[in-house]
């Protein structure tokens, strides 16, 4: 096979596998991560609630959408939400639905009195979230009976449309999370944050990734040394694949057998990685739930309850609740492909000292393959989640990857003997 075919292949090859891993990747944030439902449209005018079911203590969201010709006009409900809501009771024949009342909201009201003709507006329920949605169940919310459409041909009461929602009893894998992850997290935030003059979230995220950093600082350390001891036997490895290449079962007993010598555990350098999984998620959600702090009493311990003070969302000019397009991804895309770039360097000088003068072997082609995954692909992707991921989510993810550089450049200064 010429030269040109084997880059081709190797090229297509590549695509295919970032193609594969970024699908099971967005599969797994979707199936874990908040996802929207529709539900009822009614005559030009659509209520919806963005989830059919929502985990208690969540913020329920509504979406309003003005499909006619005319503007959509409502009272001001205040300190009611802009909607009527319902308790659902009892199902089918029996079922009945019981009108809320409320004068207490977690955040201030604030009305939504019009929606433009073909505009879409956004109702978050969080204000009401331990007033009226404190109980899980079934809710029922309407567009009030004073709601009507102006246009050219004069007012016409609108339509009367409704949507419906549950709210559900987290799971024991979220009530577990919670426990030792978001509710951790969050709350040392709030500590970082509250002897800081400003109350930066910025720098609260900061110090907390330093934290993370030195905690995993030994587990990291022993997954580099597991870098090395694999390197080490790399030849061995090389040889074993070339000699026993027709017979896999062989092959994966001579492997084994180099792993149990050099005392080799494969799984021990994905260990940091997968440590730092569960903590970017839980940050996820942190900044997601628990940002802002009226609407986190679920989340907060109790000597934080009744603060009298909230977040400072900026940072560095950026707004750490909204995902940053222009700077965050591109810079999460460089210092990833600089850490992986450190991580092969080291490699590649082992490679030298083991070989000495003798000519380097041919490069196993899955192995290459695998190496330029992760030197390419791996940033490539992290920079596609920092686009879509709050700024404060890549803020972590950038300061920790800086360190884990600094971690590696050390490593990568140490003696190298074969």
């Amino acid at each position: 096979m010429s030269e040109q075919k084997k880059k081709r292949g190797s090229l297509l090859e590549f695509v295919a596998i970032f193609a594969i891993v970024y699908l099971l990747t967005q599969f797994a944030f979707r199936t874990f991560l908040p996802q929207k439902n529709t539900q009822n449209e009614t005559q030009g005018i659509e209520l919806k609630s963005t989830s059919a079911k929502v985990k208690g203590d969540h913020d329920a969201i509504l979406s309003l959408e003005n499909k006619t010709n005319g503007v959509l006009t409502l009272p001001d409900r205040c300190p009611m939400p802009p909607v009527e809501v319902y308790r659902v009771e009892g199902a089918g024949s029996g079922e009945s639905v019981i009108p809320l009342m409320t004068t207490e909201t977690a955040l201030p009201c604030i009305p939504l009195t019009t929606v433009a003709a073909g505009e879409k507006a956004t109702i978050n329920l969080a204000a009401w979230k331990y007033s009226l949605f404190s109980q899980l169940g079934a809710y029922e919310v309407r567009l009030p009976k004073e709601a009507a459409i102006t246009g050219t041909g004069g007012t016409v009461a609108a339509p009367s449309v409704e949507a419906r929602f549950t709210l559900v009893a987290p799971g024991t894998l979220t009530r577990i999370f919670r426990a030792f992850i978001t509710k951790p997290f969050l709350n040392f935030l709030i500590f970082i944050a509250s002897i800081l003059p400003n109350h930066s979230l910025g720098i609260a995220i900061i110090v907390l990734t330093i934290l993370v950093k030195l905690l995993l600082f030994i587990p990291t350390q022993h997954a580099l040394e597991g870098q090395k001891k694999m390197q080490k036997a790399q030849p061995h490895l090389d040889e074993i694949r070339r000699r026993f290449k027709d017979d896999p079962k062989r092959m994966q007993e001579e492997t084994m057998k180099v792993w149990k010598e050099h005392k080799i555990n494969p799984f021990q350098s994905c260990l940091p990685t997968l440590v730092q999984l569960p903590v970017l998620i839980g940050l996820f959600y942190v900044i997601r739930d628990g940002s802002v702090l009226a609407t986190s009493r679920h989340l907060i311990y109790e000597p934080y309850l009744h603060l009298a003070w909230t977040f400072n969302t900026q940072f560095i000019g950026f707004d750490l609740l909204k995902p940053s397009v222009f700077v965050f991804p591109p810079l999460l895309v460089l210092l990833q492909f600089l850490q992986m770039k450190l991580t092969f360097a080291i490699n590649d000088r082992k490679k030298k000292v083991q070989q000495g003068d003798k000519p380097a072997p041919a490069t196993d082609s899955s192995q290459k393959m695998q190496q330029n995954m992760m030197l390419y692909g791996l940033p490539l992707m992290i920079g596609v989640f920092a686009y879509q991921f709050p700024a404060a989510v890549s803020l972590y993810w950038g300061v920790s990857t800086l360190f884990a550089i600094g971690q590696q450049i050390i490593v990568n200064r140490e003696k190298i003997t074969g």
